[in-house]
């Protein structure tokens, strides 16, 4: 039996179309209505066909809904929730994908004090954004976190696991605060320190633009990678996961005055025995299928 019947997605961007197609995929006799507040974005989507139907208005949408899920950046989860809160039905479930937790709950219960909200996180994505970018099986061998309230129903929570697992998630419960920390380390940090190194080439007076484009090495291509990720999406997720952002800067900061020491004093057991530890994380993330282990991270060369 499905988890759901009528599915409602508000945000049409890369993760709200992948959802769509893949819920067309996976599970093609529910109903899958969108809305997204850009009039472009919708008259896109529509254009493309994933979705059975694309309303004007945000409340428009959500009018049958079972189930509800914000694909939209972390800082406007807030209003997309209070757009739709005169017309949600009141067994309807609402969830969301962002990448923080304790904010978009707080900002969830201060929308829908009444609905019943289990946060959702699909820890999956990739650099291109919009309706187009969208793909059914973006959610294959991947996770998606969901970080229930104490108070939310066990029954719910069990739907969304379902939904999830239905589209080829691997699904975890966690806190939602602990998943902000664990995600600052994973995922957060990870992208500013690839916005910032891009940002250096960029400015270094000494070496042209020009240059760092023509002789970009595996190392920084990767990063500008990283670095052309979704900047309104990104931002709100710094501002609204601060805290635990600049708990992991700080333990990242301490670490890379070691390193520079090490590099300064000609310490090369110090830089040996950190890269062998470093190789070990590498290991486990490709036993875990969490990455390509074909050389060059499985790019085709002709």
């Amino acid at each position: 039996m499905l988890p759901f019947a009528r599915v409602t997605i508000i945000g049409l961007g890369l993760i709200g179309s992948s959802i769509a197609r893949a819920v067309r995929q996976h599970m093609p006799t529910v109903r899958v209505t969108g809305h997204d507040a850009d009039p472009d974005v919708r008259a896109r989507a529509e254009a493309l066909g994933f979705l059975d139907d694309v309303a004007d208005t945000a409340g428009a949408s959500v009018i049958d809904a079972d189930l509800v899920i914000l694909c939209v950046p972390v800082g406007a989860m807030g209003a997309a929730a209070a757009a739709i809160a005169a017309d949600l039905p009141h067994d309807a479930i609402v969830s969301d994908v962002g990448g923080s937790k304790a904010s978009v709950i707080e900002a969830l219960r201060t929308a829908l004090p009444q609905a019943t909200i289990v946060p959702g996180h699909p820890v999956a994505g990739t650099e291109h954004s919009g309706p187009e970018a969208g793909f059914a099986s973006l959610f294959h061998g991947r996770w998606c976190i969901l970080t229930p309230t104490d108070d939310a129903p066990e029954a719910a929570v069990v739907r969304l696991r379902a939904f999830w697992e239905a589209l080829g998630a691997n699904v975890e419960i966690m806190d939602p605060r602990h998943h902000d920390l664990v995600l600052a380390i994973t995922s957060h940090v990870p992208h500013l320190i690839a916005y910032t190194i891009v940002g250096t080439a960029s400015d270094l007076e000494e070496v042209t633009r020009s240059e760092v484009i023509k002789y970009s090495a595996g190392g920084f291509r990767d990063f500008t990678r990283i670095a052309a990720s979704d900047p309104t999406m990104w931002r709100d997720v710094f501002l609204n996961n601060r805290e635990a952002v600049l708990e992991i800067l700080q333990r990242f900061s301490e670490d890379l005055t070691a390193l520079q020491r090490a590099i300064r004093w000609g310490d090369g057991d110090t830089l040996f025995d950190l890269f062998s530890r470093t190789r070990a994380i590498r290991r486990g993330i490709i036993e875990q299928g969490q990455d390509d282990s074909r050389p060059d991270f499985g790019r085709a060369h002709e």
